[in-house]
């Protein structure tokens, strides 16, 4: 006897619904730099509050990750970090260089690859498609971004505490509404394919 899987298109991206290119090629590449472009617009939505600005990147690096799926979200992560690094302005207020990668906001960038992709894992388990699970799956997300964004910034800063209200304190309130937006459109855009996991 065997056994069919719950739902076919559980471990299927939504990106893949999404932007349905077939091209073994085109797909992965048009895939990538629409997100290292979605990424790169909404880290210009800034906002001045100490060493670490208040963006829209880690809301684009949740989407990203949910969307794309583990090995695709943290592949487009990375091509973001190139492509800065090589001195495109993708960065946050159109920042690019190596001095970006090197600076206090390091860690938070390093951090949004491997955040892409437990997220983009915890989404191909079906997480994305319920609103509770998506928060959680965003809120872990966002946990580990801060870890290695404020391990980073405190060899910047002269005393940990200092490090938590540069880089921590000012953005739980942008960032739990982050969460509420990003855990909202996920379950809303699955529901609106016909794909949501109550089907």
């Amino acid at each position: 006897m065997t056994t069919q899987p719950l739902n076919k298109h559980l471990n299927k991206p939504l990106i893949t619904h999404l932007l349905p290119v077939t091209h073994p090629i085109l797909k992965p590449l048009l895939q990538v730099g629409l997100g290292v472009i979605f990424l790169a617009l909404l880290a210009q939505v800034r906002l001045e509050l100490g060493p670490v600005p208040l963006t829209g990147q880690t809301l684009g690096v949740l989407l990203i990750g949910a969307a794309y799926g583990l090995s695709l979200g943290a592949l487009t992560l990375v091509s973001y970090l190139i492509v800065g690094g090589l001195g495109l302005s993708v960065f946050a207020g159109g920042a690019a260089g190596w001095s970006v990668l090197s600076g206090t906001t390091a860690g938070y960038l390093f951090g949004f690859v491997l955040a892409a992709a437990v997220v983009g894992y915890l989404a191909q388990r079906g997480w994305d498609r319920h609103i509770g699970l998506a928060a959680l799956a965003m809120l872990i997300g966002n946990i580990i971004i801060y870890v290695p964004g404020l391990l980073w910034l405190n060899t910047f800063a002269p005393d940990t505490v200092t490090a938590l209200q540069w880089g921590l304190i000012p953005f739980i309130p942008g960032d739990i509404i982050k969460l509420i937006l990003a855990a909202g459109l996920l379950p809303t855009a699955w529901q609106l394919l016909g794909r949501s996991s109550r089907k």
